[in-house]
């Protein structure tokens, strides 16, 4: 087995201009109907959870991009909460070569910060 890591961080005016300029085009090629669900449902504070969703699957991609040849999907990878609210990854396309993936993920009032661990078989 191998370990990866990824980390990104980015400033959420950034998504915040990105999802104002390209509206439902950037959304639907970033996230998942889960996703955009749950981000909309946090009226004030919507962009931060876009912005946290759009770092945890850079810092997926980070974490993958050194072992995996083929490209994938913004939307293969959805960031969802569990029960506890801790954010979990749910793969929407099988990779074989990935046993698990860990994320985190925190925003304040300018940034979204997030890392990843992936489990390799």
């Amino acid at each position: 087995m191998k370990i990866s890591c990824g980390t990104d961080i980015i400033e959420i005016k950034r998504i915040e201009e990105a999802i104002e300029k390209y509206e439902e085009k950037f959304k639907d090629e970033i996230f998942t109907k889960i996703e955009v669900d749950y981000c909309e449902s946090h009226k004030n504070q919507r962009f931060q959870h876009y912005a946290a969703r759009f770092s945890a699957k850079e810092a997926i991609f980070k974490a993958i991009s050194m072992k995996l040849d083929k490209n994938y999907s913004w939307t293969d990878f959805e960031i969802i909460n569990n029960e506890s609210g801790k954010p979990e990854v749910n793969l929407k396309t099988e990779i074989p070569e990935i046993e698990s993936i860990d994320v985190s993920i925190s925003h304040c009032k300018e940034y979204a910060v997030a890392s990843a661990v992936v489990l390799f078989k």
